[in-house]
């Protein structure tokens, strides 16, 4: 795991803390975001914080195909673990012939 057993995370507007708790977000978030593909790029970094622009796309469970902008941060300890992570985005929904990762 590459988080701290206490690493805080914001996701859009959901708060939670734990590795138990990023656990079960990501399982939900994978079961519902279908057909996954994203790509990250570096933007800044300094000491132990990094922070990325993003944008990935997915498909709901209605066959909706969505792209989602955004951008994250990163704060590490010491021993190079997730501490802290905060992600603001938007979700676009978009056709699939304009999908941009096939």
């Amino acid at each position: 795991m590459a988080y701290t057993k206490d690493s805080v995370w914001r996701n859009r507007d959901l708060f939670f803390q734990g590795r138990e708790e990023i656990i079960d977000f990501l399982i939900e978030k994978w079961q519902l975001e279908k057909g996954y593909r994203l790509r990250k790029r570096l933007f800044c970094f300094s000491d132990n914080k990094i922070a990325v622009e993003f944008e990935y796309e997915f498909r709901d469970e209605k066959g909706q195909w969505w792209r989602a902008y955004g951008i994250e941060h990163w704060t590490f300890n010491a021993n190079g673990l997730m501490q802290r992570r905060d992600m603001s985005a938007n979700n676009i929904p978009i056709k699939e012939e304009e999908r941009m990762f096939t």
